[in-house]
């Protein structure tokens, strides 16, 4: 029994694998800023500053402790992933720590909602934002969607290298105007902005954490997709250091990047002008601080940058989500024929085909927002689930290597939890209905994997173990 689970944790640790090690650290970095930079950066900071009372001071203090959140969750994905630098990611570690049904019931919601469903939206994105410089029908939206999947599906079947070469050349491009509004604002503009971290409707200590914890959650979406370079460990030149490093590196870079960027805003546009477009419903701050600086050619400027962002969020997703669907097969817990690489360039090329079925099918159903929304409250439950594995598998597996250890454990771990928690109540008290909804997802995936998936997943593992006892 013992060889067996030391045979298990040298195959967990072993970067031996089929794929391809091809992305570097600035492709790491790239991946998960072009997931995380979209084009929420020229809106989202509205709906941190109402939240803040219309203190910009406050404001730019949570967009802080909204990206020390994330980095925190993202730490200890960071000692996960250089423990086992293996494809999956989430699945993998939830496998290792409770089962393998609960990794079934995460990726099951992440296939049929959660990751298809990011890949749809960020599609039907895409046109939308083309026609704030051209004109496009409805149908002509979905048309364009469905092509951009199949394009970069196709593109990322090729390889890799392919896929990493475009998410690090529209990175670049995408930085290049969103840099350009950060530096001519901070330096030309000439507005002066009230920096003072009291709103103006001087609220108690306890309103003050409530509307810091109430804006806490609006950059959380801004920072959404930093769990994605997990999901392609097993390509990573040199995970063990190069993953922690992306993950380090990528969301202190995207926090310096939201701070400065509303920053430059508030530099740029007049208090009165936000107040107003906020009081009209006019969200996008981004915008007018690119009028404000480049006149006409500001809306040029910046329908240009919301087409390479999304793009390049589009592609990041399209590339990593299916090696999920590619670890579970290989576990027998999803279809075999899926857990199957291109012959030549050594990609999940079924995981991708089926991933690009179903984002298709997203783009065509109607409700496509509402049904996005519904898995946001089964995936902040998985993340918990994920912070905890860091604690479980130190207990479970106390020899096991871990070149990157999370700091401050097990205090930074507890922290993050207990922070995950606080908004899972949240999210069930502001809308029960959508919460219990998406938590129907995850439990009609454990109907599945009882009478669809069992049987498979169990002949894998016998096959596995009487391979281990023959070694």
């Amino acid at each position: 029994m013992a060889n067996t689970q030391d045979t298990h944790l040298k195959e967990l640790q072993s970067e031996k694998t089929e794929f391809k090690r091809e992305v570097g650290l600035f492709g790491g970095v790239s991946v998960l800023g072009g997931i995380m930079i979209g084009s929420g950066i020229f809106y989202l900071g509205s709906y941190v500053l109402m939240r803040a009372g219309m203190s910009q001071g406050l404001a730019l203090i949570v967009w802080v402790i909204g990206g020390l959140v994330i980095l925190a969750s993202g730490i200890c994905y960071a000692e996960l992933g250089a423990m086992m630098p293996k494809a999956g990611g989430g699945y993998v570690y939830l496998r290792e720590a409770y089962g393998e049904r609960t990794a079934f019931m995460s990726g099951f919601s992440n296939f049929i909602l959660g990751s298809s469903g990011s890949i749809a939206g960020l599609a039907i994105a895409f046109p939308e934002a083309i026609s704030s410089l051209v004109p496009i029908s409805a149908l002509g939206c979905k048309i364009i969607a469905i092509g951009m999947i199949l394009l970069l599906t196709v593109i990322n079947v090729f390889g890799i290298k392919m896929g990493s070469i475009i998410q690090n050349i529209f990175m670049v491009l995408k930085l290049l105007p969103i840099a350009a509004i950060i530096l001519c604002g901070l330096f030309m503009g000439k507005q002066t902005p009230n920096l003072s971290p009291m709103p103006a409707s001087n609220p108690s200590v306890f309103q003050l954490c409530g509307m810091i914890a109430f804006g806490v959650v609006a950059t959380l979406w801004a920072y959404e997709g930093w769990t994605n370079l997990n999901t392609i460990s097993e390509e990573i030149k040199n995970p063990r250091r190069n993953l922690p490093l992306a993950i380090i590196i990528s969301i202190c870079g995207v926090m310096v990047v939201y701070v400065l960027f509303n920053l430059a805003i508030y530099r740029t546009v007049p208090y009165a002008t936000i107040e107003t477009m906020l009081a009209n419903g006019d969200f996008f701050l981004g915008t007018q601080a690119a009028k404000e600086l480049f006149g006409n050619l500001g809306m040029i400027v910046v329908g240009s940058a919301m087409v390479v962002a999304i793009f390049s969020a589009l592609n990041g997703c399209v590339m990593v989500f299916p090696r999920s669907y590619y670890a579970m097969a290989k576990d027998g817990a999803f279809f075999k024929s899926v857990g199957k690489l291109h012959p030549k360039y050594k990609t999940p090329v079924n995981a991708q085909i089926a991933s690009a079925i179903v984002s298709i099918a997203l783009v065509m159903a109607r409700d496509l927002n509402q049904l996005t929304s519904l898995v946001a409250f089964s995936g902040m439950l998985f993340n918990t689930l994920i912070f905890y594995a860091v604690i479980r598998l130190r207990k479970k597996y106390p020899h096991m290597e871990r070149p990157y250890k999370v700091w401050g454990y097990p205090v930074l771990v507890i922290v993050t939890i207990l922070i995950t928690i606080g908004l899972l109540i949240n999210t069930l008290i502001e809308d029960p209905v959508t919460s219990l909804i998406g938590l129907a997802v995850p439990a009609a995936g454990l109907v599945i994997y009882e009478l669809v998936f069992k049987k498979s997943r169990q002949a894998v593992l016998a096959a596995q173990n009487a391979e281990k006892e023959d070694n």
